[in-house]
Protein backbone atom coordinates (compact mmCIF):
# COMPACT_ATOMS: atom_id res chain seq x y z
CA UNK A 1 0.00 0.00 0.00
CA UNK A 2 2.84 2.64 0.93
CA UNK A 3 4.87 1.38 -2.23
CA UNK A 4 1.96 2.42 -4.30
CA UNK A 5 1.13 6.03 -2.50
CA UNK A 6 4.75 6.85 -3.30
CA UNK A 7 4.38 5.69 -6.49
CA UNK A 8 1.28 7.73 -7.34
CA UNK A 9 2.98 11.38 -5.46
CA UNK A 10 6.36 10.55 -7.68
CA UNK A 11 4.25 10.05 -10.72
CA UNK A 12 1.92 13.38 -9.43
CA UNK A 13 5.54 15.45 -9.60
CA UNK A 14 6.67 14.14 -12.49
CA UNK A 15 3.24 15.24 -14.54
CA UNK A 16 2.70 18.35 -12.40
CA UNK A 17 3.43 21.75 -14.18
CA UNK A 18 6.35 23.45 -12.71
CA UNK A 19 5.76 26.75 -10.57
CA UNK A 20 7.10 29.85 -12.35
CA UNK A 21 9.53 31.50 -10.72
CA UNK A 22 8.46 34.89 -9.30
CA UNK A 23 10.49 37.66 -8.29
CA UNK A 24 10.14 39.65 -5.50
CA UNK A 25 9.63 42.37 -7.38
CA UNK A 26 6.86 41.21 -9.86
CA UNK A 27 4.07 43.75 -10.31
CA UNK A 28 3.45 47.25 -11.46
CA UNK A 29 5.76 50.12 -10.57
CA UNK A 30 5.37 54.23 -11.31
CA UNK A 31 8.99 55.37 -12.78
CA UNK A 32 10.47 58.67 -12.89
CA UNK A 33 13.63 59.78 -14.55
CA UNK A 34 15.11 63.32 -13.93
CA UNK A 35 17.39 65.23 -16.34
CA UNK A 36 20.04 66.62 -13.99
CA UNK A 37 22.52 67.31 -17.40
CA UNK A 38 22.11 68.01 -20.84
CA UNK A 39 19.17 69.35 -22.81
CA UNK A 40 16.79 66.45 -23.09
CA UNK A 41 12.90 67.44 -21.16
CA UNK A 42 13.44 67.65 -17.44
CA UNK A 43 11.42 64.95 -17.02
CA UNK A 44 10.12 61.27 -17.83
CA UNK A 45 7.30 59.44 -16.26
CA UNK A 46 5.76 55.95 -16.93
CA UNK A 47 4.91 52.87 -15.48
CA UNK A 48 6.51 49.26 -16.03
CA UNK A 49 5.47 45.79 -15.36
CA UNK A 50 7.65 42.67 -13.48
CA UNK A 51 6.94 40.11 -14.10
CA UNK A 52 9.87 37.40 -13.44
CA UNK A 53 12.32 39.86 -12.99
CA UNK A 54 11.90 40.45 -16.80
CA UNK A 55 10.45 44.08 -16.85
CA UNK A 56 8.31 45.53 -19.63
CA UNK A 57 6.12 48.09 -20.97
CA UNK A 58 3.27 47.64 -22.79
CA UNK A 59 3.96 50.25 -25.60
CA UNK A 60 7.07 50.80 -25.98
CA UNK A 61 8.54 48.20 -27.65
CA UNK A 62 12.22 48.44 -28.16
CA UNK A 63 12.51 48.12 -23.67
CA UNK A 64 14.78 46.08 -22.29
CA UNK A 65 14.69 45.53 -18.27
CA UNK A 66 16.09 43.19 -16.03
CA UNK A 67 15.92 42.60 -12.59
CA UNK A 68 17.82 40.48 -10.47
CA UNK A 69 17.00 38.67 -7.53
CA UNK A 70 19.43 41.01 -5.32
CA UNK A 71 17.19 44.10 -6.72
CA UNK A 72 20.23 44.66 -8.70
CA UNK A 73 18.50 46.53 -11.92
CA UNK A 74 19.58 47.08 -15.63
CA UNK A 75 17.14 48.56 -18.21
CA UNK A 76 17.24 50.46 -21.71
CA UNK A 77 14.75 52.18 -23.70
CA UNK A 78 14.68 53.38 -27.58
CA UNK A 79 12.18 55.89 -28.60
CA UNK A 80 12.15 57.40 -32.35
CA UNK A 81 15.62 58.58 -31.88
CA UNK A 82 15.59 58.96 -28.52
CA UNK A 83 17.58 56.30 -26.08
CA UNK A 84 18.31 56.10 -22.71
CA UNK A 85 19.74 53.12 -20.35
CA UNK A 86 20.43 53.12 -16.51
CA UNK A 87 21.06 50.40 -13.55
CA UNK A 88 20.23 50.97 -9.91
CA UNK A 89 18.13 49.16 -7.44
CA UNK A 90 15.04 48.20 -5.82
CA UNK A 91 14.00 47.21 -2.32
CA UNK A 92 10.84 46.53 -1.05
CA UNK A 93 8.20 48.75 -2.57
CA UNK A 94 10.78 52.03 -3.88
CA UNK A 95 13.78 52.10 -5.90
CA UNK A 96 16.72 54.60 -7.45
CA UNK A 97 19.49 54.43 -9.53
CA UNK A 98 20.90 56.41 -12.84
CA UNK A 99 20.39 56.87 -16.38
CA UNK A 100 22.22 58.37 -19.23
CA UNK A 101 21.10 58.65 -23.15
CA UNK A 102 20.68 60.96 -25.90
CA UNK A 103 17.47 62.65 -27.42
CA UNK A 104 18.56 63.56 -31.09
CA UNK A 105 22.33 64.70 -31.20
CA UNK A 106 22.35 65.80 -27.35
CA UNK A 107 23.74 64.09 -24.45
CA UNK A 108 21.63 63.60 -21.36
CA UNK A 109 22.00 61.91 -17.84
CA UNK A 110 20.18 62.06 -14.28
CA UNK A 111 18.86 59.83 -11.58
CA UNK A 112 15.27 57.57 -11.94
CA UNK A 113 13.40 56.87 -8.90
CA UNK A 114 11.01 53.91 -8.61
CA UNK A 115 7.57 53.14 -6.34
CA UNK A 116 5.54 50.00 -6.58
CA UNK A 117 1.85 50.83 -7.44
Amino acid sequence: MKTHLLWTIAALCLVAPAAQARSAYDGSWDLVFVTQGGACDPSYNFTVNIADGVVTHPNLVKFRGYVARSGSVRASVTVQDKFASGTGRLSGSSGRGRWSGYSGSSRCSGYWTAQRN
